[in-house]
């Protein structure tokens, strides 16, 4: 018994040092040689990296390209527009940010992926609510959803807006609740918004940042935005150039996703509104502000001011071929205002509900 014993351990002993080594194999990845640690005002520590060695730069298609740090898509309105003096001093300590020519990537420490490991990794992300164009999520899976998406026969898309409000819902640490917009290219896609819960593999926790290259050094996806903001602008726009895929927040551009991560060249589908995880076996948390929509902004959870761009770069601010898609209406509602215009809104979708289903 002793020998075997005395055998157990050490083949948990080598176990616990293969994934020790492979935990800080990935800390190496994420963690970049920074020029200088700062903090948000929320506490959390990220290192000015040198822009042309941040994680989104991991990826071998990635290893020869060159671009500005700052370069607005081409045939975008955005383009055509004075360029902002906008800054996000007011997220970090020090009222700055990063120095010029460096990005804020999150420090993440083994904690943080040993707490991603227990309560499932990546799983935790929350994915699109459809595999494909054609076949929804399964049941089960411990993903909800209550969204408006484009429809009708198949068209090409090369951008999406939208204007959401940020909410506080109540999660639990193995939880999701989020707000977001999803532009679909065929089986991949890519969604921008806002997320309540714990850590994850978000953004620059990812080994390779998520596939995004940052390009401010005052601003990066996954700052806290509660207490900063209302409600917020967001949309993804491609460069007519190149193809890249841009993310702007509050009209400033923080980074673009490479056309050659991409097996689809355009947009498939569009969708906006809200999706939650939670393990299957658990209730699954609230959307929003918890409630039912009623069609109020002013206590509804709600996204506003949709549009798209299609495949002519037309901006269209009507999106008339849509419908309303929600898996389980115990749980989650979704109202999509055709005919309840608010002043200053335009189309709006209100969502939300309690969950515990």
């Amino acid at each position: 018994m002793m020998s075997h014993n005395c055998g157990v351990v050490k083949a948990t002993e080598t176990l616990e040092n293969i994934e020790d080594l492979e935990i800080e194999q990935k800390l190496k990845l994420i963690n970049k040689p920074a020029v200088k640690i700062i903090k948000s005002t929320y506490g959390e520590r990220y290192g000015c990296v040198d822009f042309y060695k941040q994680p989104g730069f991991n990826n071998s298609s990635m290893m020869n390209h060159k671009m500005r740090m700052m370069s607005y898509p081409e045939g975008s309105q955005l383009q055509r527009e004075t360029l902002s003096t906008k800054k996000f001093g007011h997220f970090w300590e020090n009222g700055i940010g990063c120095p010029n020519g460096t990005v804020p990537i999150l420090r993440v420490t083994k904690d943080d992926l040993f707490r991603m490991k227990s309560f499932g990794g990546e799983n935790l992300n929350l994915q699109s609510s459809w595999h494909n164009t054609y076949e929804p999520m399964s049941a089960g899976s411990g993903y909800h959803f209550a969204v408006v998406r484009t429809s009708g026969k198949p068209k090409s898309f090369n951008g999406a807006y939208m204007t959401v409000k940020i909410c506080t819902p109540s999660v639990k640490p193995n939880q999701r609740s989020a707000a977001r917009m999803m532009v679909q290219f065929g089986n991949e896609f890519i969604q921008a918004g806002w997320t309540a819960g714990g850590h994850a593999c978000y953004h620059t926790r990812c080994p390779n940042g998520a596939g995004m290259i940052l390009v401010r050094q005052d601003l990066a996806p996954g700052l806290p935005l509660a207490n900063k903001y209302a409600e917020i602008e967001i949309s993804i726009l491609k460069d007519k150039g190149n193809g890249n895929w841009w993310l702007y927040v509050a009209r400033e551009q923080v980074g673009f996703w490479p056309s050659s991560r991409f097996k689809v060249s355009s947009g498939t589908m569009v969708e906006w509104g809200g999706a939650v995880y939670s393990p299957p076996s658990s209730p699954s948390p609230m959307m929003g502000t918890g409630r039912f929509p009623k069609g109020n902004s002013l206590v509804d959870s709600y996204i506003s001011n949709i549009a798209i761009t299609d495949g002519d770069y037309k901006v269209d601010k009507t999106v008339n071929d849509r419908y309303s898609y929600s898996d389980n209406n115990h749980g989650y509602k979704v109202r999509d205002a055709t005919t309840t215009w608010e002043h200053g809104k335009d189309h709006i979708i209100f969502y939300g509900g309690p969950g515990g289903i």
